[in-house]
């Protein structure tokens, strides 16, 4: 992949991790759309493939720059660097948003859906008896996820650990939205919320020369939960890259119907007008989390009524079109200068 990169572009492939990684932790969202529609996904299954045994060989005899380059670092980097930012910033914007605008921001992402379904769909022309079956299978699969009920919440390291494997496909398959799956495994608030808290808790005491965190077990439980996590997502970051990039490569018709069956099986999920139901004690009381925050643990679908509200919606589903025409217009624009 070409290393040289304008001060323009870099701005622009941080933006990018922004949006993947705001995708990411929204459920019913998938990061990979983002990646799909603004015209690098394939460039970021390519360059995960290379993190492979000769990467690593050049990793541990030192030839770090010839291993930066092998595995196009520059646009990882930059790449996971906007995801990281994301996490701590935009997500916390967007966890607010959806608190208190919920409606308006699910009609938003319902919009970049439609729009991500047009975009894939609009040059795609191999239609035939097994595109069409793929089609049909990852439209089932993407609508019999959104009716499951969720699991309870596991601690378990082992079970942490295929977590982050499961839940960063949502990175690497598009219409695949990890953080729902999350919550369908009972673990969203665990790793997604409580974890990353964690996170944020001790790194703020330990630069601010407190380190009453070493006498904390929650606070170590915590993060040693977030350690697993994150390294399943990493080893399911490339394991699914190297199986995509196959695929892609020996069976990509059937692969990209698969891919749109998802993404219209997943606009079940992100239907604007729905109820959150949160888990309750017995006692009739709302589960909290360790952040005094009510527990999600599934959304009641509903037909909405024609008002002023609705019809705001229905604008901001329009604006997430929109959205995501701007996205394809810019990426064949960088196409076309490469």
């Amino acid at each position: 992949m070409e290393q040289t990169r304008t001060l323009t572009d870099k701005l622009f492939l941080i933006l990018k991790g922004l949006g993947m990684g705001a995708a990411n932790k929204v459920p019913g969202v998938s990061g990979g759309v983002v990646a799909f529609v603004a015209g690098f996904y394939e460039e970021f299954i390519y360059s995960l493939k290379k993190v492979n045994i000769k990467a690593f060989k050049l990793l541990i005899n030192g030839r770090f720059k010839s291993f930066f380059n092998y595995i196009n670092g520059r646009f990882l980097g930059l790449l996971f660097l906007g995801m990281i930012i994301s996490y701590f910033s935009i997500s916390k914007v967007l966890d607010y948003l959806i608190k208190y605008f919920e409606l308006y921001v699910w009609s938003v992402f319902f919009g970049m859906i439609i729009g991500s379904i047009y975009y894939i769909n609009k040059d795609f022309r191999d239609w035939n008896y097994k595109t069409y079956t793929a089609l049909a299978i990852g439209i089932i699969i993407g609508v019999g996820i959104s009716f499951l009920n969720p699991a309870k919440e596991n601690d378990n390291l082992w079970f942490v650990f295929f977590c982050g494997i499961i839940s960063v496909s949502g990175m690497t398959l598009p219409g695949f939205s990890g953080s729902f799956i999350l919550i369908l495994l009972g673990n969203y608030v665990l790793l997604l919320v409580d974890s990353v808290n964690a996170l944020y808790d001790t790194a703020y005491e330990f630069f601010g020369g407190n380190f009453s965190f070493v006498d904390n077990p929650q606070r170590l439980r915590h993060l040693k939960v977030l350690a697993v996590f994150t390294l399943g997502s990493v080893t399911g970051l490339v394991t699914f890259s190297h199986l995509l990039s196959y695929i892609l490569k020996h069976y990509k018709s059937i692969t990209l119907s698969a891919i749109i069956g998802f993404i219209i099986g997943s606009l079940g999920v992100v239907w604007p007008w729905k109820k959150t139901i949160y888990k309750m004690n017995l006692d009739g009381t709302f589960l909290l989390d360790s952040t005094g925050e009510k527990i999600i643990q599934n959304y009641k679908r509903y037909t909405p009524e024609l008002n002023t509200e609705t019809y705001y919606a229905i604008a901001f589903i329009f604006i997430g079109i929109a959205i995501v025409l701007t996205l394809e217009i810019y990426g064949q624009k960088t196409r076309k200068t490469k």
